[in-house]
This record gives C-alpha cells, sequence and structure tokens, in this order.
C-alpha cells in the first residue's frame, strides 16, 4: 500500500490512500490552527477503534449486541520525557452481557492489529528522491 502525504498550508499535513484523505494539524500553541486532530491524537484513536473493531467483532459472532458497550481508552505519559507509557482500555459492558464470555472479549481486544504492530514493530527506511516536475 502507497500513501501520499502533501502539505496544504500552515502546520496541516495531509495523507491520501485508497480515496481517503486524512486531514492533519497541530494545535495553535504548536504552531497550527487546530483544524483537525494532531498525527499523534490518529495514533491514539486509531488504538481504540482497532481494539473496539474486534470486541464488536467478537460480539457480532455470538450474536450479542452493542449498542451498550462501550470501550474507554485512558493514556499515561512520562512527565519528563512525555512519550507515551500506557494504554488502557476498559471495556464497559452492561449488567446483562453473558458472564462467560467477559474473560474471552478482553482476549478479542488483545488481538489488534495495531497493538500487535507496536509490540512487534516494524523497521523504517527513509530516502530522498527529486520530483520531476511537469514543464509548462
Amino acid at each position: 500500500m502507497e500513501m501520499l502525504i502533501d502539505f496544504p498550508g500552515g502546520a496541516r499535513v495531509d495523507a491520501h490512500f485508497k480515496g481517503f484523505t486524512v486531514q492533519t494539524d497541530q494545535p495553535v500553541a504548536g504552531g497550527g490552527s487546530d483544524s483537525a486532530p494532531t498525527p499523534f491524537d490518529y495514533f491514539l484513536a486509531s488504538l481504540g477503534a482497532c481494539a473496539g473493531f474486534y470486541v464488536a467483532g467478537f460480539c457480532r459472532s455470538r450474536g450479542i449486541p452493542t449498542d451498550n458497550i462501550r470501550l474507554v481508552q485512558k493514556h499515561e505519559f512520562d512527565p519528563t520525557t512525555h512519550m507515551l507509557t500506557q494504554v488502557a482500555f476498559d471495556i464497559q459492558l452492561p449488567p446483562d452481557f453473558p458472564e462467560r464470555y467477559k474473560a474471552a472479549v478482553m482476549r478479542a481486544a488483545e488481538t489488534c492489529k495495531v497493538k500487535k504492530a507496536l509490540e512487534h514493530p516494524p523497521t523504517f527506511a527513509i530516502t530522498t528522491s527529486v520530483l520531476e516536475l511537469a514543464s509548462a
């Protein structure tokens, strides 16, 4: 898969892929206009959305409605380095959720591909090339 990243102005950076555009920006204090989430916000949201996808899939495969299930995600950061140190998920279940599936729904959330990518990080290769511009 290939993504095209471009720079529409200010602190905005957009990613284009599969016919989608993901717009990002920075807060005003960071030089942006706060017109979109930051790339790191999307990163954090991808963790919760991915875990939620697996929770919903687990429930759907067992005929369990998801309308009263929520996943609450919290983050902890090192106060010195400001680096992310923990991501915690609380899968909030309705009172009538089957007891026999409570441990299994947690295991389903554990299978999130984004989480697994962090546990087994990829390598990164960064290069430069010269863009050939079309002449007018």
